[in-house]
């Protein structure tokens, strides 16, 4: 009976583990790639470094990046964009950048 409540209470803490902690990182990761995989000209994004800019040109595994007024440009690795829109809080949500996304926020 002793080991039968030991292998349960394993089987239980794995359980939970999975639940709380390796399902929503692969659900966030999941997230991200597709984000990423999406990227289009003419998106504004923010860089995991803070960089902020606008896509000029998507390539398979990088993106061309213009930042600022004095239209520099940047190429950088598609893992490397943290959100779309500009970041504005540190959980890594970017504000929306269209009239449409705007709108459904407010809502």
């Amino acid at each position: 009976m002793e080991t039968m409540y030991s292998i349960v209470m394993i089987v239980v803490m794995i359980a939970i583990f999975y639940f709380l902690l390796i399902r929503p990182e692969n659900k966030r990761k999941k997230e991200a790639n597709e984000m990423r995989n999406s990227l289009i000209v003419g998106d504004e994004i923010t860089t995991i470094g803070g960089v902020v800019g606008t896509i000029c040109a998507v390539k398979e595994n990088s993106i061309v990046v213009e930042t600022g007024a004095d239209r520099v440009r940047m190429e950088l690795m598609k893992w490397a964009v943290s959100s779309k829109g500009v970041q504005t809080t540190e959980d890594g949500k970017g504000e929306p950048t269209d009239d449409k996304d705007k709108k459904s926020k407010k809502k």
